[in-house]
């Protein structure tokens, strides 16, 4: 925990607030089409529903599949992430190399198990072909304190990866305050993780601008530290084009373009991907593409 023991967890949140106020002043001037293109290749499109089975995952691949002849123009999409069970229907089904399987793990979206049973859910799933996994962390462990616990559960998941991504879920909105948020992250990325995530959707509220931008900030701070690039990743909650631009604004804004591409940045929002497809293509407010 070497990294987490020499950096600081304050946050100055009237300098969190003019960033934001100042990144939303920028989503009229970003809306183009250049801009929705850029934000599409950036998505992982995701089903964790308790209805997902072989059929409606496989069917969910087809379409990712059928997305290069239907829409040529359109970049790939970075990610389709599911449950582990259906990681190997994902792997069979997906004929597009330029796209990853993501899964979750670790006891989502709670990370209320053993952990014996965290690594072994992240084991099979990368043994069944995941190339990402997205886990969250102990929220009530962290809340409480035990951050050596924290970090030796985030460091031996990421041992099981090796090279592959992972993505680590400070889960936001359960956290007291934005100085929780950073050191979160920041105990994060000293751990292993590849990636950190705002929120799960499936608890609390999910990904907003100022703990966004604090994550973003940990990430700045981490890499003038140590040299390492970790990605970021805002989920839950953002469904409209200009709530993606924003979020892309202050990626641009603290980290730099560097940052804007699915190695660096991903966005959690399937319901975002048939809105950036309407307005592209110009297709009418009833058309979905994904259901």
């Amino acid at each position: 925990m070497k990294y987490f023991s020499e950096l600081t967890y304050d946050v100055n949140t009237d300098n969190v607030t003019e960033l934001v106020e100042a990144c939303e002043g920028e989503v009229e001037d970003l809306t183009n089409n250049e801009t929705r293109s850029t934000l599409f290749s950036l998505l992982d499109i995701t089903s964790l529903s308790e209805k997902d089975n072989a059929t409606t995952i496989g069917k969910l691949c087809d379409k990712v599949n059928m997305l290069t002849e239907s829409y040529p123009e359109l970049p790939s999409p970075a990610a389709v992430c599911v449950y582990p069970e259906w990681v190997p229907i994902a792997k069979a089904k997906l004929s597009n190399p330029l796209v990853n399987v993501a899964s979750v793990g670790a006891g989502f979206p709670a990370s209320q198990t053993f952990l014996e049973i965290k690594l072994k859910e992240v084991e099979m799933a990368v043994e069944a072909g995941a190339d990402e996994v997205d886990i969250v962390i102990p929220v009530g462990k962290f809340i409480s304190g035990l951050t050596d616990e924290v970090f030796e559960e985030i460091r031996s998941i990421k041992e099981i990866m090796g090279p592959l991504h992972l993505k680590v879920i400070l889960e936001t909105g359960s956290l007291p305050g934005l100085s929780d948020v950073r050191k979160a992250a920041i105990l994060a990325m000293d751990a292993g993780a590849d990636f950190i995530k705002t929120s799960t959707g499936k608890a609390g509220s999910g990904a907003h601008p100022d703990s966004f931008s604090v994550m973003c900030l940990a990430i700045r701070d981490f890499y003038e530290k140590t040299g390492k690039k970790v990605g970021i990743k805002p989920a839950g909650g953002i469904s409209t084009t200009a709530d993606a631009i924003e979020y892309l604004s202050i990626v641009k804004h603290i980290l730099g373009n560097e940052w804007l591409n699915p190695e660096k940045f991903r966005i959690g929002a399937s319901r975002l991907s048939n809105h950036l497809i309407r307005e592209i293509f110009k297709k009418d407010d009833t058309f979905s593409y994904f259901d």
